[in-house]
């Protein structure tokens, strides 16, 4: 991360809130950052989301896992990515004026996220600018880390968010 100056932005607000009190474009300041989590990662929960989408036998099955070069009965890493989505979205999209998304710059899992983990993390503020084409939005680039219990790096992430200014059209 860069040595810009921050603030911390802890708790969640309530999704209801009225949008005078939503996060727009002028609160997202290079360097703001906002604490994610916890969030703990059951057996179950794993099974389930393997047996769905990514069935492969280290996300279904604890001897399997075990096995594996993982350890243990792991998240896949498109788990791992929902949960991250998950504790972004509480944390504080969900009390923005976000306006979606244009990609993933990158997404890196860096350690399996195992049965009993909890994890937390934090979303940094890395620049923001207004959009020229679109008066009353603005693009702002954030970075997600998402550690275990131990403080392990197990995801990280950049990416591009389109968010409303508070005033102004958006065509």
């Amino acid at each position: 991360m860069n040595n810009l100056p921050s603030r911390v932005i802890t708790g969640g607000m309530n999704a209801d809130s009225d949008s005078a009190q939503m996060l727009a474009y002028e609160d997202f300041t290079p360097g703001t950052r906002f604490e994610l989590g916890p969030y703990p990662v059951s057996a179950e929960e794993i099974v389930a989301f393997a047996g769905e989408f990514d069935p492969q036998p280290m996300h279904l099955d604890e001897a399997a896992g075990k096995a594996s070069l993982l350890g243990g009965l792991a998240a896949s890493g498109w788990h791992t990515s929902s949960i991250m989505m998950r504790m972004i979205y509480d944390g504080f999209l969900s009390k923005s004026l976000s306006q979606g998304a244009p990609g993933v710059d990158f997404a890196q899992w860096k350690r399996p996220v195992l049965a009993g983990d909890t994890l937390r993390g934090e979303t940094k503020v890395l620049s923001a600018r207004p959009m020229a084409s679109r008066p009353g939005l603005g693009v702002i680039k954030l970075r997600h880390e998402i550690v275990n219990q131990r403080g392990e790096l197990v995801c990280a992430c950049e990416n591009p968010v389109f968010i409303r200014m508070r005033e102004g059209p958006v065509s």
